[in-house]
């Protein structure tokens, strides 16, 4: 009862000491927003409203701890997840106004360690994911490694440093890439001698004033107030979801919502950087065909019920966060959640919703076909086929042996970690099996030999049938 008592007075201070130019009515709706999280027992938001360089409303929801009942507030520092690829972008593009790199630069002239795939990877084409590396998490799913392990920018580069393929050829297609984030951080580190967190301190959050700001590269550094990160678990309650690792670049930027109005109101001001480098920041993609991407130095250009929007949302073990950017009406909208099931992107669109209302076009309900067409494979494998495709194969690009075993009319995937999924066949010799397809291919001599793997932003990873001790070369 004492818990629940402090921890409502102090959400009562939270709340009171929120800034609150707009009126009570649009406030209330804005909380209705909320509402779910605004429980002493549940993990939550913090919300910022700015408005032309000011925060017009701020306020916390639910608990940064559920151990010791903290409420969040405006002040709570979270994890930003993928927010935290404009800041790296920034550090690049400030580079590059500095003439101390060029976008055109080959990556390998900063990453030697990287292999050479007989095609240049510029640097620009890490900024607008477009090099073809693959993703690092979902390398770590396909390896049956943990997300949660404590990984470091040296481990990712090693590990992409192993893989003897890209997604595709760079500059042809669009694929977002963490990888390629966490190598932009490198190449901040080997052009100036210093750390991504210690440039970023020297250059972005310390002239703008953003004192509770930093890239945590040390996981193990203590930061007071910080929010703890949850998932719900399926019988109630919840679990704490908090990836320790030292990774900095593709996120791991720690900040508040009343850090973020400054670095915000500089997309406006360019007190760092100046006009050219503002522009370069809001510089599209472009592929080799000439398609124009809407993906920006860490930014999506787009727009939201017909007014101009630039945001980026981010996601790292439990936390979910957004800043949504209405850059013609010097509005942004800010949302930093420590609860896996938050939707960012709705909740900030939800309250634009509301706080632009007289500016949004009107949105046509959305019309729906009764049935939607589903393809399905008619092919049926039979049970020769699925034992030819069984036994242990072996992928040095992740350094993984999965072991197919063929029983009766199924065909079952072990996996690291104790992992089994039951494969499915969904075209000729391709088969689904969690979140992972694999293709099988005959050698030369028509014998299956391996198998790729494609799992969301990682495609074609090798794997090769082990037999008697060795690897089986002459085809996948």
């Amino acid at each position: 009862m004492r818990l629940t008592f402090l921890f409502t007075a102090s959400l009562l201070a939270s709340s009171a000491a929120a800034q609150q130019p707009i009126p009570d009515a649009l406030a209330g709706r804005v909380d209705a927003v909320f509402a779910r999280f605004a429980r002493w027992d549940s993990p939550g938001c913090a919300l910022g409203i700015y408005q032309n360089g000011s925060i017009i409303y701020s306020k916390g929801y639910g608990s940064a701890n559920l151990e010791y009942g903290i409420p969040i507030s405006p002040n709570t520092p979270f994890i930003s997840g993928s927010v935290a690829k404009q800041f790296t972008a920034a550090a690049i593009a400030l580079l590059v106004e500095q003439g101390r790199l060029s976008l055109d630069d080959d990556v390998r002239k900063y990453i030697p360690e990287l292999p050479d795939y007989g095609a240049k990877i510029t640097v620009d084409q890490l900024v607008h994911h477009t090099s073809g590396l693959r993703d690092f998490w979902d390398l770590v799913e396909v390896a049956g490694m943990r997300f949660d392990d404590g990984y470091t920018v040296d481990d990712v580069i090693r590990l992409a440093a192993r893989q003897k393929h890209l997604n595709f050829t760079p500059g042809t297609a669009y694929n977002y890439s963490n990888t390629g984030y966490i190598a932009l951080g490198r190449i901040v580190q080997r052009v100036t001698g210093k750390s991504l967190r210690d440039f970023a301190a020297e250059q972005i959050f310390g002239p703008l004033g953003m004192t509770s700001t930093h890239y945590h590269d040390d996981h193990t550094m203590p930061v007071t107030g910080r929010a703890s990160a949850y998932s719900p678990v399926p019988e109630g309650g919840w679990r704490i979801n908090v990836w320790n690792n030292d990774i900095v670049g593709q996120g791991g930027v720690m900040l508040t919502v009343n850090d973020l109005v400054k670095w915000d109101e500089n997309f406006y001001t360019g007190k760092v950087g100046g006009q050219k480098f503002l522009e370069r920041q809001l510089q599209r993609g472009r592929l080799a065909n000439g398609t124009l991407l809407s993906y920006a130095f860490g930014l999506t250009v787009g727009e939201y019920r017909g007014l101009p929007l630039v945001e980026h949302s981010g996601s790292s073990g439990g936390y979910r966060t957004i800043i949504s950017r209405f850059p013609t009406e010097h509005t942004s909208i800010v949302a930093l959640c420590n609860v896996s099931d938050a939707n960012t992107t709705m909740l900030s669109h939800q309250v634009a919703d509301i706080l632009l209302e007289p500016k949004l076009a009107t949105v046509p309900p959305r019309s729906r076909p009764d049935s939607f067409p589903v393809q399905v494979f008619s092919g049926q494998v039979s049970a020769r086929e699925l034992a030819a495709f069984a036994g242990r194969y072996y992928s040095p690009e992740v350094d993984a042996t999965y072991e197919l075993v063929a029983n009766g009319d199924r065909l079952m995937a072990h996996r690291p970690r104790g992992e089994v999924d039951t494969l499915r066949a969904v075209a000729p010799r391709t088969f689904r099996g969690g979140a992972l397809t694999y293709r099988f291919a005959p050698n030369a001599q028509g014998v299956t030999s391996g198998f790729e793997v494609d799992i969301g932003r990682a495609r074609g990873i090798e794997f090769r049938r082990v037999i008697t001790g060795r690897t089986q070369n002459g085809g996948r």
